[in-house]
């Protein structure tokens, strides 16, 4: 049998199942897929057998490995072994395909149980279907997300597997002094905490249908990219701005990163916290005291984060004492929409609905992968569609409250 002879019967049985199953007739799909199998095995073991024969005409000892390409006379196997220039490119191709449900080459396929092998040895989780999502692929996943969700992408996110401990200042103490020879140096208050990252599990179940899944390549890796980028994304910029932080006894809550609302409500006397209502309205006046909050060390980087609705239907219209409008819309700005007291102002979904986070994230926020992103996926036959479930173990807190300052609508009961 040659290679012709091969694709030509594994098509014809391929089509063959493919209408089975569209037809829903599990048992005439499972019948030809088992036919497949036993083409497929019945071709491998062929092209081995060849190998070998080649191996002795030659009489060269050699490490046997099939090159899948068609020659002169048909014969598909070789005894030259496959050379991988490169094992992340290599890789990207052989993850599409098995996301897409596509049939591996051989040296895909080694590269594939290769990286995957590394990752499930690496990682925390018993899985071993946990399947690793290329480098260039995360690395997309995490600036499309950081674009997406502002707040997100001014974090300086760490990648340090398994718990951190993070040194915090928690009391700045007294400047340095001057002194004579004779005068002793006074101890000063300055004062150290701890901030642990211990990791929350964050999940994303996306379904992708099979009829979507015959995209191209080219057209897939993008695809898939943009989704998880914006699952993921929305959970992790909420966290940051909201997040619960770890239940504590009675509470019904998951694990999830401290988000920096949570801490400056949790501060007795709300020091950080501004409101106002609908007779004491939004005004300059409390926009400058917000800026007054934050601590003078935080304040080159800062940022003001607010829904695109807030920002255009309350900032937008805010006029100093001469009447003229504080907001100074500049699209220029690095993410944002334009400038309030010299800070970038940046549409950020994840701020809740007439309120102001004013801050340097950058700064002021930690934020840790314990343990990078990996995908899973679930087939479902009847139905013909696959579940691809994005997986990682993310933590974030606040390093310093005086970072911060939030402007809300007050509340009436």
């Amino acid at each position: 049998m040659n290679k012709k002879e091969y694709l030509a019967k594994r098509k014809s049985l391929l089509d063959a199942a493919e209408k089975a199953l569209n037809e829903g007739k599990l048992e005439d799909y499972k019948a030809k897929e088992k036919e497949i199998q036993d083409l497929d095995e019945q071709f491998e073991a062929f092209a081995k057998a060849q190998a070998n024969m080649n191996a002795l005409k030659d009489k060269v000892a050699v490490d046997v490995a099939m090159d899948m390409t068609t020659q002169d006379n048909g014969v598909v196997a070789s005894t030259k072994p496959i050379e991988v220039k490169d094992e992340k490119q290599v890789y990207l191709n052989a993850w599409a395909k098995e996301m897409m449900g596509q049939p591996l080459a051989e040296q895909e396929k080694v590269v594939f149980d290769k990286f995957n092998a590394d990752i499930r040895n690496a990682t925390q989780t018993a899985a071993t279907h946990a399947i690793l999502i290329p480098e260039t692929v995360r690395e997309g996943i995490w600036r499309e997300a950081g674009e997406l969700y502002p707040i997100l992408g001014d974090v300086r996110m760490t990648f340090v597997p398994g718990d951190l401990t993070i040194i915090k200042e928690t009391n700045a103490g007294d400047d340095a002094q001057w002194y004579d020879e004779k005068t002793e140096v006074a101890d000063s208050g300055f004062g150290f905490g701890e901030l642990n990252l211990t990791g929350c599990e964050l999940a994303k179940s996306i379904p992708i249908s099979w009829k979507l899944r015959k995209m191209s390549i080219d057209a897939f890796i993008p695809y898939i990219q943009t989704l998880l980028a914006e699952k993921m994304g929305a959970a992790l910029a909420k966290a940051i701005v909201s997040g619960l932080g770890k239940p504590g006894t009675g509470d019904t809550f998951k694990p999830q990163p401290k988000g920096i609302v949570t801490a400056l409500v949790a501060e007795q006397g709300t020091p950080q916290i501004i409101e106002y209502d609908d007779t004491d309205v939004l005004d300059y006046d409390k926009l400058a005291k917000a800026m007054g909050l934050i601590k003078s060390t935080y304040k080159n980087g800062a940022v003001i984060y607010a829904k695109s609705t807030t920002i255009w239907n309350k900032l937008a219209l805010i006029k100093d004492k001469q009447g003229r409008p504080l907001f100074i819309p500049d699209v220029t700005t690095d993410g944002g929409v334009g400038r309030i007291f010299g800070l970038p102002v940046k549409e950020e979904d994840s701020v809740a609905d007439d309120a102001i986070l004013f801050g340097n994230v950058a700064r002021g926020y930690a934020m840790n992968v314990n343990e990078n992103m990996t995908i899973y996926t679930e087939d479902h036959v009847k139905q013909r569609y696959t579940d691809y479930m994005s997986y990682a173990i993310v933590d974030g807190d606040v390093m310093s409250t005086k970072a911060f300052a939030y402007i809300r609508k007050k509340v009436t009961v």
